[in-house]
């Protein structure tokens, strides 16, 4: 079985935020920091290069593939902000419907600021994504 990529580091969270080029999305991922840390309880920490995480489930897929992955996380990308959020039920749409301009993927939302989206619609979704992901994966 194929190795898992996106793995905890132990790069700091802070040094890698004060890396990002951009001075707005460096900001703008502070803010997600001290959110997803208050909804989660969870410190940041870096998974991978790039991605910063908060708690941590184990998966296993009905195909045998298993890994371990954060219950939410975000990425500050040089193009846009990616949040990484569940997409197991149809409450999803709801959120997405009111949370203003992005694009998304199956479990990833890009936003291209934060002052683009509602704030309370995201930490709406950062608990769903915990609680959902938690009845998905339990244990």
């Amino acid at each position: 079985m194929a190795e898992q990529k996106t793995r905890p580091t132990t790069v700091s969270v802070e040094d890698f935020i004060a890396a990002v080029e951009n001075p707005k999305r460096r900001e703008d991922a502070r803010v997600l920091v001290r959110l997803m840390t208050g909804i989660s309880g969870e410190p940041a920490m870096m998974w991978g290069p790039s991605i910063i995480g908060f708690g941590r489930y184990h998966y296993r897929y009905d195909s045998g593939h298993e890994g371990d992955a954060p219950l939410l996380g975000f990425s500050p990308r040089k193009a846009n902000l990616v949040l990484y959020m569940t997409a197991y039920h149809d409450e999803r749409a709801d959120f997405l419907n009111r949370l203003g301009k992005h694009r998304s993927g199956q479990s990833c939302v890009y936003v291209n600021r934060l002052s683009d989206v509602d704030l309370d619609v995201v930490a709406e979704m950062a608990r769903w994504t915990i609680k959902t992901t938690k009845e998905r994966f339990p244990g």
